[in-house]
């Protein structure tokens, strides 16, 4: 599950304190605010048994996933991130972020 202010308010928001970096970085890429759809279809299809890298399971028995690898994106360079899921009780999966990575 991918909430869409997760994109428009904050991964391609400029603006924002601590997506601003983010969203320039994706905005590089070829997306773009005026169609936060195809940002939301790239991170939807990042996680796969190629770019699991692990979970962690918070004190409190919160369980998040990490994939690491490229993303498809409208320009075709497809650079590397790390997204980071949350799974909830009925093991459905919750978008948190979605980090550049680099070297």
């Amino acid at each position: 599950m991918l909430d869409p202010r997760k994109i428009d308010g904050y991964l391609l928001d400029e603006t924002h304190i601590e997506g601003g970096s983010k969203a320039r970085f994706f905005k590089r890429f070829g997306f773009g605010i005026g169609d936060p759809l195809i940002l939301s279809t790239s991170l939807l299809a990042h996680p796969s048994e190629d770019t699991f890298v692990g979970k962690t399971v918070s004190a409190r028995g919160d369980v998040k996933v990490i994939f690491e690898g490229p993303i498809t994106t409208p320009d075709g360079r497809n650079p590397h991130v790390r997204t980071v899921w949350r799974i909830d009780a009925r093991w459905n999966a919750h978008f948190v972020t979605a980090v550049p990575m680099t070297g």
